[in-house]
């Protein structure tokens, strides 16, 4: 094995990081990032050190073939990588009322996680904690995800703060920020991501980029974040560079890693 002298050794984390994580969104084979089988394992052999947990997109779940489903799904297991199924697939089985068969198929496929989001419906907390319990019964970790796709008003610090609690006392330990959310946040008061950022809780969170905003909007996460903020909707292709931009490599971050030089 051939390894770098240690004088070169970049300061990386090793897994389970708490910091600085990022959650790929798997949009199968598409021009954010080829993915597929062969794509996936291509990915991981360069980027699976910097990848904590990867979400097959949308429908894909129905749309890829299930054979080749369960083997992309066991590629981020053994990469120890978290691989779980987008919330746009558990609103459309809580809309048909099939959660329970959803559960099923999700296990068969290998899935060890699944996110739970209100983009587009409401649930009642009664609903959403028979939904964690009945996910916990079957094996399947919840990821959940708080915001709607078109949001009419700012983040509430207050509403967050008692459904980021609520869900945190439940053992829900991955939270995501909706990007649409922030998005909107950002343009009306701004000032609620700097007060957002101060929460004890905050840590726990991972916050939507926009993939179809690299490395801008990233960037401007880091900003008002810090660069070890963790990141979910990183498109495959973008992992290895988003990692090279938190340590202050590239030309977006005017290579900052060379400040430790004085340069």
């Amino acid at each position: 094995m051939t390894t770098a002298p240690s004088s070169l050794a970049l300061p990386l984390q090793s897994k389970p990081r708490k910091t600085g994580r990022t959650s790929i969104i798997d949009y199968g084979p598409d021009n954010m990032g080829w993915t597929g089988e062969n794509g996936v394992a291509d990915l991981l052999a360069c980027a699976g050190n910097y990848i904590d947990f990867a979400k097959i997109y949308a429908f894909n779940s129905l749309l890829i073939p299930s054979a080749t489903l369960k083997r992309i799904i066991s590629l981020y297991n053994n990469a120890d990588i978290v691989c779980y199924s987008g919330g746009i697939l558990f609103e459309y089985a809580h809309l048909k009322h099939d959660v329970a068969g959803m559960l099923k198929f999700l296990t068969d496929l290998g899935f060890k996680a699944m996110e739970i989001s209100e983009n587009y419906i409401s649930l009642t907390a009664d609903e959403r904690n028979r939904y964690f319990d009945e996910c916990q019964k079957a094996g399947i970790a919840v990821i959940y995800e708080f915001g709607r796709k078109n949001p009419e008003t700012e983040i509430s610090l207050e509403e967050l703060e008692v459904l980021i609690k609520t869900v945190l006392n439940q053992g829900i330990e991955h939270i995501i920020l909706e990007e649409s959310e922030i998005t909107m946040t950002a343009k009306k008061n701004p000032n609620v991501l700097k007060e957002l950022a101060k929460k004890e809780w905050f840590k726990e969170i991972f916050v939507e980029a926009d993939p179809f905003r690299f490395p801008q909007n990233h960037l401007g996460l880091f900003q008002d974040f810090g660069s070890q903020v963790n990141l979910a909707n990183i498109a495959p292709g973008q992992a290895l560079r988003l990692e090279g931009y938190r340590q202050g490599i590239g030309r977006a971050v005017d290579y900052s890693i060379f400040k430790q030089f004085g340069i």
